[in-house]
């Protein structure tokens, strides 16, 4: 046991070894046990695996399910539960398949023996088949692999026919789109359902009786110039015509027959290109013979997921869930720092949102058990990085919270994070604003702190109530690490979020400023030794800073937007950026895009900034970065650049490990640098 009276060590980017991450939790159909996934690293070579773990929902230890260093992931329980059918790549590293284990014992065996990525997938109603979002290898990239020479030489050329050919963390794009196929649950016998080379079919979700199954896909003419142009479709389970559910012009996701089967539920927004607007819960008839609604249209929130952290993605959007007796749904929501689990009824919802799950942090997977008694959820916090956690459910309303797992309990139990606290304020357009403040482990508040403001990417997401290990490790250098959410951003409602639209620079960078005033006024902050940092749209707003300000002793800037006009086309976001900033590309309006641009400001700047990118950043490339360098470089502003190979944009949350840590040693070194004096107490 610990010492009580002996003085724990702060947080270490070393942790980021020691640390395990839950990444999907799911309910077995009789409410008896939960299936879940954690992540772990291997230190010797750098790899990450993830393995099943069980525990019961009556409480007790949780075991440990599936063995070995492979990662086993997405389980979905059959509708008997006798059964788990999961992804894994212990067959073949680079080749994942879908394997089914008896939840009574025995080994686990593989379902598929396709070529190519998968998605979702879902069991049928009756437990007979699955059906699956799957993406077909490239016929040229199969043959090159089964020849030796032709591998090891590796790709000639490639042919791009398409605007959006690539992904950010999936590299380049194939030419085979995603389809839809049913797996025979006993013979793994596949059957293709939609095929084409110009739509992609995503996200299969049964009816009830197992007869169809709806899916969203865009069926414009050239997809890729129209993205927003999504629709909902319907196919026979057996194959066969597809047909169109009318809803209204805008994107559309994870959609969801309710029990009756009498409705679809899905999420989106009207319109194109209006990034800014609130993602609502809309039902539509079925049979498509009717109008869809909007349920959430009287309640200026968004259902997303849209609170981050530093961690591997592991707060997905779920699509809304359906009460048993198809009244209500059940749905998450994103607003002032929190992600929530809230409820809706359908026939009245003006009656309002109710919150089933509305604890500080953030909801991730969520599901109930067949007869809706037990909710079992993904909760984390801001010392947390997330546990798994289950209420009984009577008539609609949920009980109070058990706790299953203590996944990290041993090791931040050990450690030190330091004192946070939230914050409130005013910004310069008499707007509420949140922040949160951490002050060192040890804090003492008669001594001044250099600190470090750190501003989220995006835009369009929240900080909040959710562990952020970085801002963490900071403080544990003698750091006071700040943050809040300035306008643009998620979580604040639509005139929050379209408050910058066309208009970077402006409303965001005052805020950030009213936020900095604020921090720079407490007792313990020293202002002469205030740096700023952030990454993507984060990175974007530190590079605006230092073009418009010397407040800041020092700038670390990651994965940035410096330059709107070359970013045209090099990002994967491609030219639908172009919505941001008036609809129109730079060459009918170049002077707007040069105008938001950083980097028109860059002969201002004076603060010392380290640029930090990833070379295979396909969302910010990193010819972003490299301007930022040699215009500094060329200016005589104390500069330098750290580059990552192989790593793409999402570095700082899933890039391997030793890199991560080497990342977060250069922001330390240089703020360290300018921020600390040389007697150096900090």
């Amino acid at each position: 046991m610990s010492d009580p009276g002996k003085k724990k060590p702060p947080i270490s980017a070393q942790d980021l070894y020691n640390l395990r991450l839950i990444t999907d939790c799911q309910l077995s159909p009789d409410g008896e046990q939960v299936v879940f996934c954690v992540q772990r690293v291997d230190e010797e070579n750098e790899k990450k695996y993830t393995n099943l773990w069980i525990v019961p929902t009556a409480g007790g230890q949780p075991r440990q399910f599936t063995h070995g260093d492979q990662v086993d992931s997405h389980p979905r329980w059959s509708p008997d539960g006798s059964q788990i059918a999961f992804l894994s790549n212990r067959g073949d590293v680079d080749q994942p398949q879908i394997y089914l284990i008896p939840l009574g014992g025995g080994e686990a065996h593989p379902l598929t023996d396709m070529k190519g990525e998968f998605d979702t997938f879902a069991w049928s109603p009756d437990g007979q088949q699955l059906v699956c979002q799957f993406r077909q290898k490239d016929q040229e990239a199969i043959e090159r692999e089964q020849d030796e020479h032709q591998k090891e030489l590796g790709v000639v050329a490639r042919h791009i026919t398409r605007v959006f050919f690539k992904l950010d963390g999936g590299g380049y794009l194939p030419q085979e789109r995603w389809h839809l196929w049913t797996i025979d649950a006993q013979s793994g016998q596949a059957q293709q359902l939609t095929s084409g080379d110009v739509y992609d079919e995503i996200e299969p979700t049964w009816s009830p009786d197992g007869k169809e199954i709806a899916f969203c896909s865009n069926h414009s003419p050239d997809p890729d110039l129209d993205p927003d142009a999504m629709d909902l479709f319907v196919i026979p389970a057996a194959g066969g015509e597809v047909r169109r559910i009318e809803t209204p012009l805008g994107p559309k996701a994870k959609p969801s027959f309710s029990p009756d089967g009498a409705w679809i539920a899905y999420l989106g927004h009207e319109g194109r290109g209006q990034w800014w607007k609130n993602t609502r819960v809309w039902i539509v008839p079925a049979q498509g013979t009717g109008e869809a609604r909007n349920l959430t249209a009287s309640f200026d929130v968004s259902v997303a997921s849209g609170t981050i952290n530093d961690l591997p993605g592991h707060l997905p959007l779920l699509p809304p869930a359906w009460s048993k007796d198809s009244d209500r749904l059940y749905f998450q929501v994103t607003h002032h720092g929190n992600t929530t689990l809230q409820a809706v009824e359908w026939a009245n919802p003006e009656t309002g949102l109710e919150r089933m799950v509305g604890e500080e942090g953030v909801v991730g997977a969520f599901n109930f058990d067949r007869e809706q008694t037990r909710l079992a959820y993904f909760h984390a916090d801001m010392t947390d990085p997330g546990q798994v956690w289950v209420r009984e459910v009577s008539g609609g309303t949920v009980g109070a919270p058990r706790q299953l797992t203590q996944v990290n309990s041993s090791l931040l139990q050990a450690r030190d994070l330091g004192q946070i606290e939230e914050a409130w304020f005013e910004g310069s357009a008499g707007n509420d604003l949140q922040g949160w403040i951490i002050k060192p482990p040890g804090f003492d508040p008669t001594r001044q702190y250099p600190s470090i403001l750190e501003i989220h990417g995006g835009p369009r997401v929240q900080y909040g109530n959710y562990f952020m290990h970085e801002f963490y490790a900071l403080a544990a250098h003698g750091y006071v690490v700040h943050f809040c959410n300035p306008r643009g951003g998620l979580g604040y409602g639509e005139d929050h979020a379209k408050s910058i639209v066309n208009n970077w620079g402006t409303a965001d960078y005052e805020d950030l400023m009213a936020w900095a005033d604020l921090v720079q006024a407490l007792p313990y902050v020293d202002p002469d030794r205030m740096g700023v940092t952030g990454g993507s749209y984060g990175g974007y707003m530190t590079n605006w800073i230092i073009g418009h300000t010397d407040r800041f002793r020092a700038a670390v800037t990651q994965r940035c937007v410096s330059n709107l006009i070359s970013m045209y086309g090099s990002s994967d976001f491609n030219w639908d950026i172009q919505s941001e900033f008036g609809d129109q590309p730079p060459w009918e309006n170049v002077e707007n895009y040069w105008r938001q641009s950083p980097l028109k400001y860059i002969g201002r700047v004076k603060t010392p900034t380290l640029v930090i990118h990833s070379e295979q950043d396909m969302r910010c490339a990193i010819e972003q970065g490299e301007q930022m360098f040699v215009a500094l470089k060329r200016l005589g502003v104390e500069t330098e650049m750290v580059r990552f190979p192989d790593e793409p944009h999402g570095l700082s949350r899933g890039g391997r490990t030793d890199r991560r840590i080497v990342r977060l040693n250069h922001i330390l070194r240089w703020f360290d640098r300018y921020l600390k004096p040389e007697q150096g107490s900090g």
